[in-house]
């Protein structure tokens, strides 16, 4: 993001490599074993073809495989295809056509001698009687019947229809068929009886020229077979294989042996895949944390918190992956949402983005399932944003529903998915983002309490002035209240200026002088005019006062039970700064006998004083936060001393401030710039103005007839008393 800070590069130490040892050890062993349960666990199934399956028999994990029974079932509908193989050849054919030919004219010769010699009609007559002897009845008489001509055109249409039909294929199958329509077939201006008598001429000629071939039949259909590539099967997990009490077909058992779920053996490829998966997952989640977010990275809580989402998730996506649509119902968005809130929206991002990818692989690799988690988690995570108000919730849950009712939408579009099927998802759609936002709204409060996660409930709990901690400081140190009230007023404008967090920089402002509860009269706000103790005190003793707050404070906060979030700010809003007030007195004390700083021994007794006793203890501040309450200290300490509080003297005293801490180191641990300082004195400046801005000096006179009026107004209501 543009306006993320770069991080600081930070070396990779043993604690760390420890640290990412043990956190990716436990999270990818349980990872594993869930991910990974069904290949341990599966049941053996010993069935064969034709039995009843005992229960709907679901596939467990992804596959690929080439199907022998498939292969070999296309390979014998390719050899049924193949039509039965004939010897037929134009020139067979020919050689046939002209030996029928020859036959023709050998069985006429002795009608054409007939039609040719000079005989009387009664020889003519017996020489065709007896010529073709094979002649229906009715055939002799139309034969009897012809003169020379006509006979001469009945042999020719009769000598072409022969020759036709056997140049062209004629199986054998198909003979009979063949002399049935060869009337049909004659023409030459023949009438239906001289038809009839060339038919019953040729029929006997008609003979196949094609016949099958069993060689060439099984060499046919071998190629057919032979060009038919393997089937590949592809198996989805949560693909129902075979309901129960269905008869098992022989692809049935096939894919069944193919799972493996009829060896009793563990299926290690897959659970290597798994292992595989968890270790890329939760190791990238974790180089990222430890890179990005170190002060994440070292908090164990958050740690344990983020482990244990990512297992919750991983576990409900396991159970309901080879259910249906029931995936789509896990409202994995609230784990976002919690994160966003608990933490930081980019902890969150990554976390779902991690969650997305398991569940896309527990669904069988399924891009809309990974589409549809990470996408309506981001949903979800945009707009919840602090988790501060209930309305921000049902408006994320209106986002959730959207984005992942367009997300399913998308793919039954790219898909074949029906309309009921998108009913049925948009349903899902809408069941997830609502039970995300009730499981988010329900659980951040309590999940914060549980890991020591500050949320904005608690924030604003802490901040209520009934607090018993909050009460003590009014009555038993007014000065200290009046100072944290300032401090946190001052703070959270410096924090909404440079984008900080400005509820939790409020509040912690509020408890960060607790501990002079222990000591109030040590503190000059409580001492109201009267005598300092300081005075009489050595300045180490003074010091140490000072000092003894912090301890005090973090004792106090334990015993109130105050968040540890918030009891860390009180040692870094001093940080390691020192007490120069002091510090400078007990120079002065150290020179004096040498007559003071000025000489040479008074200036090296001077220099004698040990400047860490007069040092806090520290940390310093490791976030903006403190610094700002830090700066916020220091400014409401010393405005108060101001004898002129017009803006130069105010502006002069927060740069001066600014420029103490800066030039002390007290910010080299947190993430501060110099845009940000410049617009956190600005912040101060502006502030400082509005608490102690110049009032009208009203004439004395005037003020008196103000207060005379004043009861007129109560008693009587006389409007014109205003």
């Amino acid at each position: 993001m543009l306006t993320q800070r770069a991080p600081v590069l930070a070396r990779f130490t043993r604690n760390d490599a420890t640290r990412l040892g043990i956190a990716t050890g436990i999270l990818v062993l349980v990872l594993t074993a869930i991910l990974g349960a069904s290949t341990l666990t599966q049941e053996t199934l010993q069935l064969q073809v034709g039995d009843l399956a005992p229960r709907d028999i679901v596939a467990q994990r992804a596959l690929d495989f080439e199907s022998q029974v498939r292969t070999a079932d296309a390979r014998e509908a390719a050899r049924a295809a193949v039509q039965p193989q004939y010897d037929f050849t134009t020139d067979k054919a020919i050689a046939i056509a002209a030996e029928q030919q020859l036959a023709f004219d050998n069985k006429t010769r002795p009608i054409d001698t007939a039609f040719k010699t000079k005989l009387t009609p009664a020889e003519r007559s017996s020489l065709l009687t007896t010529s073709v002897p094979t002649l229906s009845t009715d055939a002799r008489n139309t034969l009897l019947g012809l003169d020379a001509a006509r006979w001469a055109e009945v042999r020719a249409e009769a000598a072409r229809v022969l020759d036709a039909t056997l140049r062209t294929e004629l199986r054998d199958t198909e003979v009979a068929e063949a002399r049935t329509r060869l009337a049909g077939r004659l023409a030459g201006g023949l009438n239906e009886a001289e038809r009839m008598l060339a038919a019953e001429l040729i029929s006997p000629l008609v003979k196949p020229n094609s016949s099958f071939s069993e060689d060439q039949t099984n060499e046919a259909r071998n190629g057919a077979a032979a060009a038919v590539k393997p089937v590949r099967v592809q198996v989805r997990q949560g693909q129902v294989i075979a309901r129960a009490g269905e008869p098992l077909a022989a692809t049935d058992i096939e894919m069944i042996d193919a799972l493996g779920m009829s060896r009793s053996s563990a299926d290690v490829t897959s659970l290597g895949g798994w292992f595989l998966l968890a270790v890329l997952v939760v190791g990238m989640l974790l180089a990222w944390i430890w890179r990005f977010r170190s002060t994440l990275w070292h908090r164990d809580n958050v740690l344990v918190l983020i482990g244990l989402l990512l297992v919750g998730a991983t576990l409900a996506l396991k159970m309901t992956a080879d259910r249906s649509i029931l995936q789509f119902f896990v409202p994995t968005a609230a784990i976002g949402m919690l994160l966003a809130i608990l933490l930081d929206a980019s902890v969150a991002t990554i976390v779902i983005a991690v969650i997305a990818i398991i569940g896309g692989a527990v669904t069988g690799n399924s891009l809309e399932f990974t589409a549809y988690t990470f996408l309506g988690g981001m949903a979800g995570i945009v707009a919840v944003r602090k988790g501060d108000r209930l309305q921000v919730f049902v408006q994320a849950a209106i986002a959730i529903f959207v984005v992942n009712a367009l997300v399913v939408s998308v793919f039954s579009l790219l898909g074949t998915r029906d309309l009921r099927g998108v009913l049925e998802l948009w349903l899902a759609s809408a069941a997830s983002a609502v039970g995300s936002s009730v499981a988010a709204v329900g659980t951040f409060a309590v999940l914060g309490s549980v890991f020591g996660i500050m949320t904005v409930f608690q924030l604003l709990e802490m901040a209520n002035p009934s607090q018993p901690l909050l009460r003590r400081l009014l009555v038993e140190t007014p000065g200290t209240y009046h100072h944290s009230l300032m401090v946190g007023n001052l703070a959270e404008r410096a924090a909404e200026a440079i984008g900080a967090d400005s509820l939790v920089t409020r509040v912690a402002a509020y408890y960060h002088d607790v501990g002079k509860l222990a000591n109030p009269l040590g503190f000059i706000e409580n001492q109201a005019g009267g005598e300092n103790i300081h005075d009489q005190l050595d300045p180490a003793q003074s010091a140490q006062i000072l000092k003894q707050h912090v301890a005090d404070g973090i004792d106090i906060a334990y015993a109130a039970k105050v968040p540890k979030a918030l009891i860390a700010y009180i040692p870094q809003h001093h940080g390691t700064a020192i007490m120069s007030y002091f510090y400078a007195r007990a120079k002065e004390r150290a020179a004096e006998p040498y007559g003071g700083l000025s000489t040479v021994e008074g200036a090296k007794a001077a220099a004698g004083v040990d400047e860490r006793r007069f040092r806090h203890a520290g940390p310093k501040p490791q976030t903006r936060e403190a610094a700002l309450i830090m700066l916020a200290d220091g400014v409401e300490a010393s405005v108060r001393s101001l004898a002129s509080r017009d803006e130069p003297a105010i502006r002069a005293m927060v740069e001066r401030i600014i420029e103490e801490r800066i030039a002390d180191g007290q910010f080299d641990e947190c993430d501060l710039t110099l845009r940000d300082l410049e617009r956190i004195k600005n912040a101060f400046v502006g502030q400082l103005l509005g608490m102690y801005h110049t009032r009208i000096a009203y004439p004395q006179n005037t003020v008196v007839e103000l207060e005379s009026r004043r009861p007129a107004v109560v008693d009587g209501g006389d409007s014109q008393a205003s």
